[in-house]
């Protein structure tokens, strides 16, 4: 793991699997992700990791559009990294994951980097929906995989990597991940350095355990060496548990409501940069300097903002 001596605040402002009845701060019109994601930079992050949704009702979109209402707005307010995301939604066809990143042509994407069982129908049942499409999205995650194939992440790397000069946070919800992106590596098809983010709590990935934490960083140490930047979070309530301890260790760190739609116990986080907020508090009182926009953009060695799309 490269020792860098700053860590790189991401936030993921919205997301696809949280939805509107959840929470009334999760924003969902390009107004209030273009707001919302320019105050989570003012407070410190030097990523902004962002989905679209359909202004109408909330739903994930992936209408190349909608992302230029809010993409141009961000830029021209900050000079943050603008992180999109190739995931998508749940029944997203390889042509709708990319008609966003191939129109913006971004310093950085989001890459899953395995398909896998990606549950979260036990919360089906457990709110009195705003919209139908929120309990179907629920529901169908138990019969449904989220299918990120060896030939979708090729493509992904060929036509966003190669063709745009996009890199990519490389999202592992498993250690087999990190060895499907030691695949690619061997392959050629992507360079260092490596931004793994380590996602840990979802049903169908990794357990959101310490432990398992440590088990991961060496296994990414063992395949990766110096050539990676460590990132990592744990979904829902070990979120900013989690976040320190991969701080602690040297790592970089990712908050959000699309990870956590809390602030602490049983509070809802009334927007992203709240979050920020108290993660910027923690990294200051554990001594860990932050870095900027302008950092963060050198050690991930990226292409600079004046190379995108919009």
């Amino acid at each position: 793991m490269r020792k860098t001596g700053k860590a790189i605040i991401s936030c993921a402002v919205t997301g696809s699997i949280h939805t509107p009845t959840m929470s009334p701060y999760l924003p969902v019109t390009p107004d209030e992700i273009a707001e919302q994601s320019i105050a989570a930079i003012e407070a410190g992050a030097a990523i902004v990791h962002l989905h679209a949704r359909d202004p109408r009702d909330g739903r994930p979109s992936p209408d190349p559009e909608i992302y230029m209402q809010f993409l141009p707005r961000i830029k021209q307010a900050t000079d943050a990294i603008i992180n999109i995301t190739t995931g998508g939604a749940p029944g997203f066809t390889p042509e709708d994951r990319l008609a966003g990143p191939l129109r913006a042509k971004p310093e950085m994407t989001s890459l899953n980097m395995g398909s896998m069982n990606f549950g979260f129908f036990g919360l089906a049942d457990k709110f009195d929906w705003q919209h139908e499409w929120e309990r179907e999205l629920m529901a169908g995650s138990k019969r449904f995989a989220a299918n990120h194939t060896f030939e979708l992440i090729e493509r992904i790397m060929v036509e966003l990597g190669q063709g745009c000069g996009t890199r990519f946070e490389f999202e592992c919800y498993d250690l087999g991940h990190l060895y499907n992106l030691k695949h690619f590596v061997d392959a050629g098809l992507v360079k260092p350095p490596f931004l793994i983010q380590g996602i840990f709590g979802i049903l169908g990935g990794i357990g959101a355990d310490l432990e398992n934490f440590m088990v991961f960083k060496q296994t990414a140490d063992r395949l990766f060496g110096d050539d990676y930047l460590l990132s990592a979070f744990a979904v829902g309530r070990p979120q900013m548990k989690f976040l320190a301890q991969c701080a602690l260790v040297g790592g970089s760190v990712r908050c959000g409501l699309e990870d956590s739609l809390y602030i602490g116990k049983g509070e809802l986080a009334t927007s992203n940069a709240q979050q920020v907020t108290k993660l910027r508090t923690i990294l200051d009182a554990l001594d860990i300097d932050v870095a900027t926009p302008a950092e963060a953009r050198a050690m991930l060695g990226l292409k600079g903002g004046d190379q995108v799309g919009f």
